[in-house]
Formats: structure tokens, sequence, C-alpha cells
């Protein structure tokens, strides 16, 4: 199995602090590789470095084949490397629809005078319709996404990142916030997408780390102190020890 994604050496700093430490992270083409850590260990830092929202101060990251370490984040997007955010990106006032309809827009680089148009022109509704019915919002596509539910809005969010058709979804706390059958509508829509594109997960419920992860890394104090299988990190002593009294949130 090819990888997909390889970042070597990563060292990212904020003044004394160094937040990526000599990190190396590969994720292979199909998987879902998960990253968890204690607060503060660098999880969302290097996801915002791998997405290209931070510029690395040394070190090198390949996606797909192609060195992508000195492009931005639009431009990694434009690859197939696409962030779905900690934080639900939605546009409230805009339909479900709408929403998925421009994100559909954004990928297609068509221009339309006034959003309302994109949403009736069919080359960007039908696709739209059949994203909202494979995640489950086919029922809600003329509710305004301010009126969705917290898990609806981030199932929203996840279908408008795969409306750009991504090779490799970076997705950063998806359950965030979510309650119990929330969760779990959540974990059976990221299984039905394994295989059809890699996934890099940082996720602190373990529950979900270890139905979806093919791999697992642990970030402790910016660097990686163990990556394997869900069962053998489970069982990693120096694992264990880092999380002692510790809560596993993101960092």
């Amino acid at each position: 199995m090819s990888a997909i994604l390889e970042a070597q050496g990563l060292v990212k700093r904020f003044g004394g602090l160094v937040a990526t430490n000599n990190l190396s992270l590969d994720v292979m083409l199909g998987e879902c590789h998960a990253l968890i850590g204690p607060n503060g260990a660098g999880k969302s830092t290097l996801i915002a470095q791998l997405a290209g929202e931070l510029r690395s101060d040394a070190g090198t990251i390949r996606f797909d084949g192609q060195d992508v370490s000195r492009l931005g984040m639009a431009a990694r997007a434009r690859e197939g490397l696409v962030r779905s955010f900690q934080i639900t990106a939605v546009l409230p006032d805009f339909t479900v629809l709408e929403n998925l309809a421009l994100a559909v827009q954004a990928r297609l680089g068509r221009h339309y005078g006034f959003w309302r148009r994109a949403a009736s022109e069919p080359a960007l509704r039908d696709p739209a319709l059949r994203l909202l019915d494979e995640i489950g919002l086919a029922a809600l596509a003329d509710r305004k996404a301010r009126e969705l539910a917290h898990g609806e809005q981030r199932q929203l969010e996840l279908a408008m990142a795969l409306a750009t058709e991504p090779k490799l979804l970076l997705l950063d706390e998806p359950m965030a916030g979510m309650g119990p059958e929330e969760s779990r509508r959540m974990i059976g829509l990221l299984q039905r997408l394994k295989g059809r594109v890699s996934i890099l997960l940082v996720e602190h419920d373990m529950d979900a780390v270890f139905a979806l992860a093919d791999r697992v890394t642990v970030l402790v104090y910016g660097g990686a102190i163990a990556t394997g299988a869900p069962d053998a990190i489970r069982a990693d002593l120096a694992v264990i020890e880092a999380y002692l009294g510790t809560d596993e949130e993101a960092g």
C-alpha cells in the first residue's frame, strides 16, 4: 500500500514553544489514520500545517507524490487535501441544499450571478442532492442550516468537504459537542467513507477512534511517541503512561 501523505521532520515553533517537534507521519492510500494525544500535544497545530494554514519552520510534506510544503491552503485543497474544521463552518442563513450546492460550485469553478441560482442549477443541485442522500440529510434539504441540530450541522460540514471530491480528508474533532446518538451516526457515516477516501482523524472520543482507525499515532509535546494498529496502541505502556491522569482532548 502506498502513502498518499508523507510528512517528514516537521517543526513548528511559537516563540520558545515547540509545538511540533521533528514529527514524521504518513497516511496510506484508503486508510483512516487517527491522531490522538492529551490537551496541548499539538494535534491541531499539526493538522493546520498539513492543510497549509500554517507554514512549518522545518520539514517537508508530500501529498499524492508532490511536494506541497510551500503551497497554501487553497492550492492544497485543489490538489485534494481538504480540511474539515473543529468549529462548524456552514452558512447559517442558507438552506442545507444551498450550502452544499455552493460547495459543489467551488469544486467546479463555475461562477453565478447570485447564490440562489446555484441551488437551482442542475449541474450543482443534482450532485448536492446525491450527497445529502448519502449523509442522511435529504429530508432537510430546504431547511435553513441554522435550524439544524449540532450533529446535523457537522454532517452537513462533512458533506461540504466531500463535495470537493477530496483524496484525503483532515478531520479535526468531527464528534466535538455531539451527544451519544449523534456520535453513533457520525461514526457510521465515516465507516461508510472508509476506503473511498483517505482520512486523518483527530478525535478525543476513544470509542470513535478504535471503531474507525486502521492505525493510530499518539502525540505528546509535539512529537509522536507511538504509531500502530489500535490494539497495539491500547496496550502500549508508553501510551498508557502518557495518558495517566490526563484528558484526551484536542490540542
